[in-house]
C-alpha cells in the first residue's frame, strides 16, 4: 500500500483520538486501541505477513535439517520462539512512523493523556494484531515439529506471556528511530538484544516440559519481566518519542 493511501486512512480514523481533558485515561486509551485495530483491519495484507513469516520460517527448518523426529522435537521450542521473535519485528518500524507522517504523534504528545498511556495503549493494538496471531499458529507449528500436547500447550502459553513483551520492548526501539532513515533495520539492531531473555526462557519452559521438569520457574521470570515492561517501557518509550520529536 502506497504512502498517501496510508495517510488518509489515518486521517479517516483520527477523530477516535480522544482530545477533551474530560475523557478518561482508560477511555482514550481504548479509542486509540480501536483506532489502530481498525487500520490493521484496513491493511489485512501488512497484518498477515507477520502470520506467514513465522509459519515459513518454521517451516523451513523441518524441511532442512530433515525428517529425524528426536531431533525435531529438541529444536522445536526455540526454532518457534526464534521465528516468533522475527516475525514481530516486520511491523514495529510502522508502529510510530505512519502517525508521524501524518502528524497524528503530535497530536498525541500534545494530548491531556499521559503520553505512556497512550503508548501502552498502541503496545496492546500491536500485540493484538501481530503476537496473538502467533498464539494461535503456535499449535500447528507444535505439530510440525512432534511436540506432544503438553508441550503444545506450553509453547501457546510462553507465547501468551512472552509475545506482549516483544511489542512493549519494541515500543521503546520504534520511538527511538522515528523519522530516521531505515528505521527497520535500527529498530531490529536495538530490540534483538533487550529480548534475549524472553528468547531463553521462552524457549526452555517448552523444553523442560517436553523433559518432564517444572517450567514455573521460567514462567515466574517471564511474569516478572512482563509486569516491569508494563510499567516501564511506556514510560521509555514516552521519553524516547518526545526526544525524537525535538
Amino acid at each position: 500500500m502506497d504512502l498517501p493511501t496510508s495517510r488518509s486512512e489515518h486521517r479517516a480514523v483520527s477523530h477516535h483520538l480522544p482530545s477533551s481533558p474530560d475523557v478518561s485515561w482508560i477511555a482514550a486509551g481504548w479509542g486509540l486501541i480501536q483506532r489502530d485495530l481498525k487500520l490493521a483491519l484496513r491493511r489485512r495484507a501488512d497484518t498477515l505477513a507477520c502470520l506467514v513469516f513465522f509459519g515459513m520460517v518454521a517451516s523451513l527448518f523441518p524441511l532442512g535439517v530433515g525428517p529425524e523426529p528426536d531431533m525435531l522435537r529438541t529444536m522445536g521450542p526455540g526454532v518457534a520462539w526464534v521465528a516468533a521473535l522475527l516475525s514481530s519485528m516486520l511491523s514495529l518500524n510502522r508502529l510510530f512512523t505512519d502517525d508521524y507522517l501524518d502528524g497524528t504523534l503530535e497530536q498525541m504528545v500534545l494530548s491531556p493523556t499521559p503520553l505512556p498511556v497512550l503508548v501502552l495503549s498502541k503496545a496492546l493494538a500491536h500485540w493484538l494484531s501481530s503476537g496473538l496471531l502467533l498464539v494461535v499458529a503456535a499449535p500447528v507449528i507444535a505439530v510440525q515439529f512432534g511436540l506432544s500436547v503438553a508441550a503444545s500447550g506450553v509453547l501457546c502459553l510462553s507465547l501468551l506471556v512472552g509475545t506482549p513483551l516483544l511489542s512493549l520492548v519494541g515500543a521503546i526501539g520504534a520511538a527511538l528511530t522515528v523519522g530516521v532513515r531505515g528505521a527497520g533495520v535500527l529498530v531490529s539492531l536495538l530490540v534483538l538484544p533487550l529480548v534475549m531473555p524472553v528468547l531463553i526462557f521462552g524457549a526452555s519452559a517448552v523444553q523442560d516440559s517436553a523433559a518432564g521438569m517444572s517450567v514455573s520457574g521460567h514462567f515466574s521470570l517471564l511474569g516478572a519481566m512482563l509486569l516491569l515492561a508494563l510499567v516501564l517501557a511506556p514510560l521509555a518509550a514516552a521519553a524516547a518519542l518526545r526526544i525524537s520529536l525535538d
